[in-house]
Protein backbone atom coordinates (compact mmCIF):
# COMPACT_ATOMS: atom_id res chain seq x y z
CA UNK A 1 0.00 0.00 0.00
CA UNK A 2 1.25 3.41 -0.96
CA UNK A 3 1.94 5.83 2.25
CA UNK A 4 0.03 8.71 0.96
CA UNK A 5 2.67 11.07 0.25
CA UNK A 6 3.10 13.60 -2.44
CA UNK A 7 5.82 11.20 -3.90
CA UNK A 8 3.80 8.12 -3.00
CA UNK A 9 0.16 8.93 -3.24
CA UNK A 10 -2.76 6.50 -3.37
CA UNK A 11 -3.90 5.52 -6.47
CA UNK A 12 -8.09 4.84 -6.03
CA UNK A 13 -10.60 4.44 -8.27
CA UNK A 14 -13.99 5.80 -7.71
CA UNK A 15 -16.68 3.78 -6.33
CA UNK A 16 -18.06 2.70 -9.74
CA UNK A 17 -15.08 1.98 -10.84
CA UNK A 18 -15.30 4.55 -14.31
CA UNK A 19 -12.26 7.21 -12.97
CA UNK A 20 -9.10 6.84 -11.50
CA UNK A 21 -7.71 9.40 -9.38
CA UNK A 22 -4.42 9.96 -6.56
CA UNK A 23 -4.77 11.18 -3.21
CA UNK A 24 -2.30 12.04 -0.59
CA UNK A 25 -1.76 14.20 2.83
CA UNK A 26 -0.10 17.24 3.35
CA UNK A 27 0.21 17.92 6.38
CA UNK A 28 2.38 20.43 6.17
CA UNK A 29 -0.91 22.76 4.62
CA UNK A 30 -2.78 25.07 7.01
CA UNK A 31 -5.19 23.74 8.06
CA UNK A 32 -3.69 20.17 7.27
CA UNK A 33 -4.94 19.14 4.07
CA UNK A 34 -5.83 15.44 1.35
CA UNK A 35 -5.05 16.14 -1.66
CA UNK A 36 -7.46 14.51 -4.16
CA UNK A 37 -5.58 15.20 -7.93
CA UNK A 38 -8.37 14.21 -10.64
CA UNK A 39 -6.78 14.67 -14.20
CA UNK A 40 -6.16 18.23 -14.23
CA UNK A 41 -8.23 19.30 -11.03
CA UNK A 42 -6.87 19.45 -7.93
CA UNK A 43 -9.22 19.15 -4.68
CA UNK A 44 -8.46 20.02 -1.37
CA UNK A 45 -9.99 18.42 1.82
CA UNK A 46 -9.61 19.32 5.57
CA UNK A 47 -7.02 16.36 6.41
CA UNK A 48 -9.42 15.45 9.31
CA UNK A 49 -12.25 13.89 7.56
CA UNK A 50 -10.53 10.67 7.40
CA UNK A 51 -11.35 10.26 10.87
CA UNK A 52 -14.27 12.36 11.20
CA UNK A 53 -16.40 10.77 8.41
CA UNK A 54 -14.57 7.10 10.07
CA UNK A 55 -16.45 8.42 13.38
CA UNK A 56 -19.70 9.11 11.54
CA UNK A 57 -19.60 5.75 10.09
CA UNK A 58 -19.04 3.69 13.18
CA UNK A 59 -21.77 5.69 15.27
CA UNK A 60 -24.28 4.99 12.50
CA UNK A 61 -23.85 1.72 12.67
CA UNK A 62 -25.29 0.80 9.42
CA UNK A 63 -25.01 1.50 5.30
CA UNK A 64 -24.77 4.94 4.23
CA UNK A 65 -25.47 6.71 0.52
CA UNK A 66 -22.65 8.24 -0.71
CA UNK A 67 -24.29 11.02 -2.43
CA UNK A 68 -22.07 12.76 -4.25
CA UNK A 69 -22.87 15.99 -5.67
CA UNK A 70 -20.19 19.12 -6.80
CA UNK A 71 -20.57 21.87 -4.64
CA UNK A 72 -22.81 23.95 -6.78
CA UNK A 73 -25.51 21.48 -6.12
CA UNK A 74 -27.68 20.31 -3.59
CA UNK A 75 -26.55 17.04 -1.62
CA UNK A 76 -29.67 14.49 -0.79
CA UNK A 77 -30.24 14.37 2.58
CA UNK A 78 -28.78 11.55 4.51
CA UNK A 79 -26.05 11.06 2.75
CA UNK A 80 -22.05 10.77 3.09
CA UNK A 81 -22.35 14.06 0.88
CA UNK A 82 -24.34 16.03 2.83
CA UNK A 83 -22.89 14.79 6.18
CA UNK A 84 -19.35 16.53 4.72
CA UNK A 85 -21.37 20.27 4.13
CA UNK A 86 -23.21 20.11 6.74
CA UNK A 87 -23.19 22.66 10.18
CA UNK A 88 -23.61 19.85 12.19
CA UNK A 89 -20.62 18.09 11.56
CA UNK A 90 -17.29 18.73 13.31
CA UNK A 91 -15.71 21.05 11.05
CA UNK A 92 -19.29 22.80 10.71
CA UNK A 93 -19.84 22.80 7.24
CA UNK A 94 -17.56 21.88 4.20
CA UNK A 95 -14.42 20.35 4.50
CA UNK A 96 -13.89 20.81 1.36
CA UNK A 97 -11.18 24.05 0.59
CA UNK A 98 -10.88 25.27 -2.27
CA UNK A 99 -13.82 27.39 -3.32
CA UNK A 100 -15.97 26.06 -6.11
CA UNK A 101 -14.47 22.39 -5.74
CA UNK A 102 -15.43 21.75 -2.25
CA UNK A 103 -18.32 19.01 -3.06
CA UNK A 104 -17.54 15.72 -4.47
CA UNK A 105 -16.57 13.97 -0.67
CA UNK A 106 -19.04 11.26 -1.24
CA UNK A 107 -16.88 10.39 -4.38
CA UNK A 108 -13.33 10.46 -3.38
CA UNK A 109 -13.50 9.93 -0.15
CA UNK A 110 -14.76 6.02 0.46
CA UNK A 111 -12.06 4.44 -1.53
CA UNK A 112 -9.82 6.12 0.37
CA UNK A 113 -11.61 5.09 3.40
CA UNK A 114 -11.29 1.23 1.99
CA UNK A 115 -8.22 1.55 0.97
CA UNK A 116 -6.98 2.28 4.77
CA UNK A 117 -8.92 -0.49 5.87
CA UNK A 118 -11.30 1.66 7.78
CA UNK A 119 -14.52 0.97 5.81
CA UNK A 120 -16.43 -1.30 3.09
CA UNK A 121 -17.88 0.39 0.16
CA UNK A 122 -20.34 -1.05 -2.35
CA UNK A 123 -18.81 -0.49 -6.84
CA UNK A 124 -21.97 -0.55 -7.95
CA UNK A 125 -22.61 1.18 -11.28
CA UNK A 126 -25.26 3.97 -9.40
CA UNK A 127 -26.31 4.65 -5.75
CA UNK A 128 -23.10 3.29 -3.91
CA UNK A 129 -23.57 2.88 -0.37
CA UNK A 130 -20.21 2.74 2.70
CA UNK A 131 -19.93 1.44 6.16
CA UNK A 132 -17.60 1.38 9.21
CA UNK A 133 -15.13 -1.94 9.45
Amino acid sequence: MAEGTKGDSWLLTTPPGTSQYTMYRDEDADPPALICQVGKTQLRYDLRCIDDLHAMLAEHGDWIALGSADEQKPAKEGTVEAWGRSASNPVGGFYGLKKGLRGRLGMYLPPLLEELGLAEVEHNARKNRMRAL
